[in-house]
């Protein structure tokens, strides 16, 4: 079969490879219908994940067709479409049956890996190092799919791949980070990146009650999505406005009730002394992840207020306003997405017609050409908001 493949950092090659096979009893075999590039994926794409060998095929956002089950899988067959949650979860572990299933404690075979850096290992995850278990991601055209049992997710026929295939990650992503903020009628939201998954925290936390929404971001396509098809009531460009004086003058000084942060590791700054020490301080291995997004989000937040933090962070963090943090009694939650706690809830918004997902897609493409999409998704060329990849 054809996969998209990472062969070193910012090279990809869509090369042949070995047809996934049964190996365990609860297994499926999916052949893939649409698959996407997700921005974590980027993270992989600049070399900033660690454990990522070449020849690894990537991506955790796909759906497909049924092709083949496992002797002890009994709710799926043949034929079948499904949705496939990106993080990996057995359905039956401590921490899946209280549904934090992105802590699955039996899905990840690699899971001292991951101890060495986090101190206790989250869940496998679909194309995303061997550090998460070193499965074979969904770009490509077929996908071994572990726990079916419990996984995928049925779709009915006549709901289009599009406005589905962002249950498998993005939109329950965007979903947990306004969840998280518990949000109450007339709070205001700031949600920092536009991106896909911030668009759908823009979406969600309107759907669960917030008066206004702001979104944060430096590209005008993007800030012209989130208000005009995510729900935002206010735009910065940080580029052009000082987040903090902007958000001041919304909120008459006191800050956003809750900050989403939706940006993760690579977050960006133009000038200043920051940028500077984050780029420095990662050229000599000394920091990971550049947090400018999660500093700006702690201190905009009001007093009292809840930083969700739904961007990907990999490691280690710097400058962190500790000080800020504890004298304003913030609250930080944040997580990989527990997906399967989302998916029939979202799916019944969706055919309810109260979301359609598939307005962030601004590109579909060949599976062949994923090398070019992932350089016009990070370079952010041609407008490009989400690809949608067709095997």
């Amino acid at each position: 079969m054809r996969a998209n493949t990472w062969m070193g950092r910012t090279h990809l090659e869509v090369r042949d490879v070995p047809d996934p096979e049964i190996r365990n009893s609860g297994d499926a075999i999916v052949r893939v219908t649409s698959t996407a590039i997700c921005g974590s994926d980027l993270h992989l794409y600049d070399g900033f994940i660690p454990t990522v060998r070449k020849g690894d095929i990537l991506g955790h956002e796909f759906m497909g067709e049924v092709v083949e089950v496992g002797p002890h899988v009994t709710k799926l067959k043949p034929g079948d479409r499904v949705v496939v949650p990106f993080p990996i979860a057995c359905g039956h572990c401590r921490a899946c049956e209280r549904g934090l299933t992105s802590l699955c404690e039996n899905s990840n075979p690699n899971a001292a890996i991951a101890e060495k850096l986090m101190g206790h290992s989250p869940c496998g995850i679909f194309g995303y190092s061997h550090m998460l278990g070193g499965f074979a991601g969904g770009q490509a055209e077929y996908v071994r799919v572990p726990f079916a049992d419990f996984g995928p997710l049925k779709i009915p026929d006549g709901i289009p791949d599009e406005q589905v295939l962002f249950l498998s990650d993005i939109l329950p992503t965007g979903y947990m980070g306004a969840e998280m903020c518990d949000l109450s009628p007339g709070d205001v939201v700031a949600v920092w990146g536009a991106g896909p998954v911030g668009q759908f925290a823009i979406a969600s936390a309107r759907m669960l009650g917030a008066e206004r929404v702001v979104a944060i971001d430096r590209f005008g396509y993007r800030l012209d999505m989130a208000r005009e098809r995510a729900g935002a009531t206010d735009v910065i460009d940080y580029a052009e406005t000082p987040v903090l004086d902007a958000l001041d003058e919304i909120t008459a000084g006191r800050g956003p009730d809750a900050c989403i942060d939706s940006v993760g590791m690579e977050s960006h700054i133009d000038v200043g002394p920051l940028r500077v020490y984050d780029r420095a301080k990662q050229s000599v291995k000394a920091e990971t992840d550049r947090p400018h997004a999660l500093r700006e989000a702690i201190m905009a937040c009001a007093n009292g207020g809840v930083v969700s933090v739904i961007g990907v962070y990999g490691g280690f963090v710097d400058k962190f306003p500790m000080g800020a943090f504890m004298n304003k009694s913030l609250r930080m939650r944040t997580g990989q997405c527990h997906v399967h706690r989302y998916l029939r809830p979202l799916m019944n918004r969706i055919t309810a017609g109260e979301i359609d997902p598939s307005f962030v897609i601004t590109h579909r493409m060949k599976l062949g050409d994923a090398p070019k999409a992932y350089r016009m998704f990070r370079d952010k060329k041609d407008g490009c908001e989400k690809v949608v990849l067709t095997p």
